[in-house]
């Protein structure tokens, strides 16, 4: 992407300093996204609500993680809880047909909750979002299936390896605490 385009797609994403760093005051409520199925997705539509955001593959070994994550959705969005897909080609395991991942995920998974388009997560292309999440979190995605938790106050981030399962007792204890926390 020329520099021109990058620096107009990180002012839609967000609040910037000069070159392109997040301000502090910057939340995960302040991004959008184009949602899979065409049209904006604000996060901020989300603001005071933990936000799980993961970066997903169809065609990966921990492709059947989605089922977690749907329970996930299932059993605490009624609590709050969002669970975000973001669907990443950058380890070669995604289509790139928004519509053909939808397909993939309804068909096979149930995936209810709401995903984003196809994104690029991971070096100096990344989208806005996961450039804050990762500066936030520990880092880059090392691979497909990485989480991001995000805290009610939209600030907070704290990153789970591929490895950590969405039913895992280290990812349910922290849903668990985020749900518990009370909005800033």
């Amino acid at each position: 992407m020329a520099e021109a385009g990058r620096r107009a797609a990180l002012i839609l994403g967000g609040v910037l300093m000069a070159g392109g760093a997040m301000a502090a005051g910057g939340t995960i409520f302040d991004f959008r996204m184009e949602a899979i199925e065409g049209g904006p997705l604000d996060l901020g539509a989300f603001r005071g609500r933990p936000v799980l955001v993961v970066n997903t593959a169809s065609f990966c070994g921990y492709t059947p993680q989605y089922a977690g994550l749907q329970t996930l959705h299932e059993t605490y969005g009624p609590r709050g809880l969002v669970v975000l897909g973001v669907p990443s080609q950058d380890f070669n395991q995604e289509s790139a047909d928004n519509r053909t991942i939808r397909e993939f995920c309804e068909a096979n998974y149930n995936v209810e909750f709401p995903m984003t388009t196809v994104s690029r997560i991971r070096g100096p292309q990344a989208v806005p979002l996961y450039a804050f999440l990762a500066e936030r979190g520990g880092g880059p995605p090392r691979w497909n299936f990485h989480k991001y938790l995000v805290a009610r106050d939209g600030r907070t981030v704290r990153g789970f390896p591929t490895r950590t399962a969405p039913d895992s007792r280290e990812m349910l204890q922290a849903i668990e605490a985020a749900l518990a926390a009370p909005a800033s």
